[in-house]
């Protein structure tokens, strides 16, 4: 690297490396301030850990028995906050908690529900109630030995998409959005950092290390010091076809004190997860194991009456989470709280590392990133704004998406109900402009299937950063989940062209 910057380079006020949630919630809200900031991320936005969740905003109601009760109402508080700013990618969902007999007792699940009632400011949200599954159609797919149940409130969310809004959001108020770029030098100089990435140099007077389960390796990197230790643990989930035709999820217990969900998942499947174990393998392959698909296929036939095999199995996914490393002995115990460290400050350029956290406390996080920044960067200005602040897309109300569908089917007659209501779910009022003019399917250009069009690939292309088809297909869509060999190759030849 040179020994002084170019003068033809831009200064950037902020570089986060990192485009996950975290990083680009940091971003948004630094541009949001009056920063010049830039993004940078080594593959596409969401790639890792942010795309491979369990798709729910919640405090965490099996953190309770672990006292982590600031960390759930830290999340609890988050819960209907995100919900308002992003109605058309974060919904309500009821979940449904059987009583196994031998495992935890009823007036324990009675008692934490309470809190988790009580503890998070829960406002719109429906609270929590027992239920007679003899009674209730929750209760029809599950064993007969399955009797008594609680319901209670939580909210889905599509966590890509969440991260390419905040991104978006970020780029509209000013910052500079860089994927396939990945950081392979950085250099303090006295008054800002030197960083090399995608065969480019970039100056900023501050960085931020929001790289996830890559946090520790930016550190080596940059050459600072941290006292952190981290812990990655591998989440694995399956999807197989729709085991109930009720819109509830369940929240279930398991005999080794474990958890897990099954959760409707795109009309015609159910999702089910998630593991939790130590990852010791390469970041840039991480799957779901025999065992893990295995223990879930168990899981799922300990409750419902249809049994599922691995052959039921339709796909998986995996992502490994960057946890500080408590001490705690199993992956399940370690905190899903997070950490920052920043090195420099007081005349020396600021480096500020994230470490852990989960997806529904990223708002909240990155305020306090910006937050931890503003004395060393004179360019941030103002306080938390973010929580105000829809997400592009999102400037309608919280419980209107059926509405924007039907507006969305009266503009454009030729949609399904299906395909207006998968285009709201996933761009909010955007459908509105991505369609603009269309009078008939064929105005949209080519139809690659099940309702993807040119118009909505070029969207996605010139305003959300995807370059290939799995790009499109896995994470700024599920659509994956539906297309054949010969659509995406012809998806990919349009891409390609």
């Amino acid at each position: 690297m040179p020994d002084a910057m170019a003068d033809d380079s831009i200064l950037y006020d902020i570089a986060v490396i990192g485009g996950g949630v975290n990083g680009a919630g940091i971003a948004r809200d630094a541009a949001g301030r009056g920063a010049k900031v830039l993004l940078l991320e080594k593959g596409d936005l969401a790639r890792g850990t942010s795309s491979a969740s369990t798709k729910l905003i919640h405090g965490g109601l099996r953190y309770l028995e672990h006292y982590e009760f600031a960390l759930v109402r830290e999340a609890l508080g988050e819960r209907e906050l995100l919900w308002g700013m992003a109605p058309h990618i974060i919904w309500p969902l009821r979940f449904v908690l059987p009583h196994r007999k031998g495992l935890r007792p009823r007036w324990l699940l009675r008692l934490g529900l309470f809190l988790y009632d009580h503890i998070g400011g829960r406002r719109d949200l429906p609270a929590a109630q027992s239920v007679d599954l003899t009674r209730h159609a929750a209760g029809e797919p599950l064993q007969e030995q399955f009797r008594k149940a609680f319901l209670y409130s939580d909210c889905w969310v599509d966590d890509a998409r969440l991260v390419v809004l905040n991104a978006r959001d970020a780029a509209d108020r000013g910052a500079t959005i860089r994927t396939h770029c990945q950081v392979t030098a950085m250099e303090r100089a006295p008054d800002h950092w030197r960083i090399s990435a995608g065969e480019e140099e970039f100056h900023a007077r501050a960085v931020v290390n929001a790289a996830g389960p890559s946090v520790l390796d930016l550190v080596d990197l940059s050459g600072v010091q941290t006292r952190y230790r981290m812990r990655l643990v591998r989440g694995s989930h399956i999807i197989v076809p729709r085991l109930f035709d009720h819109p509830n999820a369940y929240f279930f217990q398991l005999p080794d004190g474990r958890i897990f969900f099954a959760i409707p998942y795109q009309d015609d499947f159910t999702l089910v997860g998630t593991t939790d174990a130590d990852h010791t393998g390469s970041l840039d392959d991480i799957h779901a194991s025999e065992q893990e698909i295995q223990y879930l296929c168990d899981g799922v036939n300990g409750y419902f009456r249809q049994q599922i095999t691995p052959a039921d199995v339709v796909w998986t996914y995996s992502g490994v989470r960057a946890l500080v490393d408590d001490g705690s002995g199993k992956p399940e115990a370690a905190t899903r709280g997070y950490r920052m460290e920043l090195n420099g400050g007081q005349g020396m350029p600021p480096f500020l590392s994230v470490f852990g956290g989960k997806i529904t406390s990223f708002r909240h996080l990155a305020a306090e990133a910006v937050d931890r920044l503003k004395p060393h960067c004179a360019a941030l200005q103002g306080g938390d704004w973010t929580g105000d602040a829809p997400l592009p897309g999102g400037d309608f109300p919280k419980d209107g998406a059926a509405d924007l569908a039907e507006k969305l089917i009266a503009a454009h007659g030729f949609l399904t109900a299906r395909e207006a209501q998968r285009l709201v779910r996933a761009y909010g009022t955007t459908a509105f402009a991505i369609l603009s003019g269309a009078q008939q399917r064929s105005d949209l250009g080519q139809d690659f299937g099940h309702g993807l069009s040119a118009r909505e690939v070029d969207h996605l292309v010139s305003r959300e950063w995807a370059r290939c088809a799995e790009d499109i297909l896995w994470r700024r869509s599920k659509l994956g989940l539906l297309f054949d060999a010969a659509q995406c190759a012809a998806l990919e030849a349009y891409l390609a062209g």
